[in-house]
């Protein structure tokens, strides 16, 4: 599988960020009005042969970007094909809801596969239970004429979703990952976010002075700190060759220095007292909403968390999210920013066409306006945000993908390739930030379990190129 990060010039062009374009004609010649505002191209009606009146079921996990814009998607598949239907549920904990009815052999038509206790998606690539969706990629764009649907989305964020170059799913969204802080609080108090980890302490140490705790987290979702801190250190510290040969299970992967070395920088958190008292016992919208009241100065995240927490934000609060300080000041800009959110379709589901014509309909152009100006977000559609203003969050995290230049950084792939490992990291991720184990005994533990995975030849192994 090869991972291509989206370049600066790709993205500032591809998502005509803060409001820089302007919106297309309703009108444009050769399409036709519907009353979503979808604009139909010619021709681009029914490229995959939906028989007339599907009522289609589809399952989606309800978190941070709420399910509005599932609902719009549907509502743009019932106009294109009248008569027809997509249901909506939203859910929680995907894997223990749908992997009763999987087994069953009666899965949702499509689904959203995120959130805590999601389904193993390597196991599902290895069961052949997911479709390929190449049909889907060639198929013409729903509103953007003499284009594939694949010709729409931002070049290389899909390559996650390629399993032995096979499109098991897709990502309909683009996410800038980061520290989270109020801007307002920071005026106010007159700190500087820091460049370096070494600034990042000496602040804690002041807010901390303050009666503010420093840091919060997702306490009983650990996994944030994994993409929100050690991710992106690893790869500030030993470059993308670490990621890749963890991805790969080369041997001792885990034991690189960079890995130790985030680590222990990481721990300086709970040994300095520098996370809130309580944090460990809370979910995420608890630890963010406590965030929220100022009762922490930083949390970690991605760019659903506006809109998750959208109606419990104070106002002038004034959210704004910075790439993680690193050791070394020349990659404090690099940030960690990708595709993610995936939506996939089940092979032996009752319609499986009907899943996928409904990421088309979902990911078209409106769709996408749709979705960055109810969620605030990006989808990784071009043109999907001409014309939309745009948020001081998502300003902040187009800013911070700007000054990054090339140097995107993008997540590993061991998280889905390997539900074993990515379990354990999580689990040691949690002791190591409550002050339960060493950087040192977090290695031994990953690492043990990466040399199981790597030796079950019950697991199907992936290669990040």
């Amino acid at each position: 599988m090869i991972k291509k990060p989206i370049s600066r010039r790709q993205f500032l062009k591809l998502a005509a960020a803060a409001g820089a374009g302007a919106s297309l004609s309703r009108f444009a010649p050769g399409l036709a009005y519907a009353q979503s505002g979808v604009q139909v191209a010619a021709g681009a009606e029914n490229p995959l042969a939906l028989a007339a009146n599907t009522q289609a079921e589809g399952v989606f996990f309800s978190g941070g970007f709420g399910h509005e814009y599932i609902q719009y998607g549907a509502d743009i598949f019932a106009e294109v094909h009248p008569g027809s239907t997509m249901s909506v549920e939203g859910i929680q904990r995907v894997g223990e809801r749908l992997r009763p009815r999987i087994i069953a052999g009666d899965p949702p038509d499509v689904i959203d596969n995120s959130g805590a206790g999601n389904l193993d998606t390597g196991a599902l690539v290895a069961e052949d239970e997911l479709l390929d969706l190449a049909p889907l990629m060639n198929a013409p764009s729903l509103d953007t004429p003499g284009k594939t649907f694949a010709e729409t989305l931002f070049p290389g964020s899909q390559a996650s979703g390629l399993f032995d170059g096979v499109q098991r799913y897709v990502n309909i969204a683009f996410t800038v990952f980061g520290t989270w802080y109020s801007q307002s609080l920071f005026e106010d108090k007159g700190w500087a976010y820091p460049q370096t980890w070494d600034e990042m302490m000496n602040l804690c140490e002041t807010i901390k002075g303050t009666g503010i705790a420093p840091w919060t987290y997702q306490g009983k979702y650990p996994y944030y700190m994994v993409f929100g801190l050690l991710e992106p250190m690893v790869e500030k510290l030993g470059g993308v060759e670490v990621w890749k040969a963890i991805d790969n299970l080369e041997e001792g992967a885990w034991q690189h220095p960079a890995v130790l070395q985030a680590l222990q920088m990481m721990k300086q958190l709970p040994d300095n007292g520098y996370i809130l008292n309580g944090t460990e016992g809370l979910t995420h919208t608890e630890s963010q909403a406590e965030w929220l009241q100022n009762k922490a100065a930083f949390i970690p995240c991605g760019t659903w968390l506006e809109n998750e927490m959208r109606s419990v934000t104070p106002e002038g609060f004034n959210m704004v999210v910075a790439p993680v300080p690193a050791a070394d000041p020349m990659t404090a800009s690099w940030i960690d920013a990708s595709s993610g959110e995936p939506f996939m379709v089940f092979a032996n589901g009752k319609n499986p066409v009907a899943g996928m014509e409904f990421l088309r309909c979902l990911m078209s152009k409106e769709g996408a306006k749709f979705f960055a100006q109810k969620v605030g977000s990006i989808m990784p559609v071009v043109g999907g945000a001409d014309g939309v203003e745009l948020s001081s969050a998502m300003t902040s995290a187009l800013s911070a993908v700007s000054a990054a230049g090339d140097h995107i950084l993008q997540r590993p792939s061991f998280g889905d390739w390997y539900a074993p490992l990515n379990e354990e990291v999580g689990n040691s991720t949690g002791s190591l930030m409550t002050g339960r184990i060493s950087a040192e005994e977090f290695i031994d533990r990953v690492q043990k379990v990466a040399d199981e995975v790597k030796n079950d030849d019950d697991i199907p192994k992936y290669t990040r190129l």
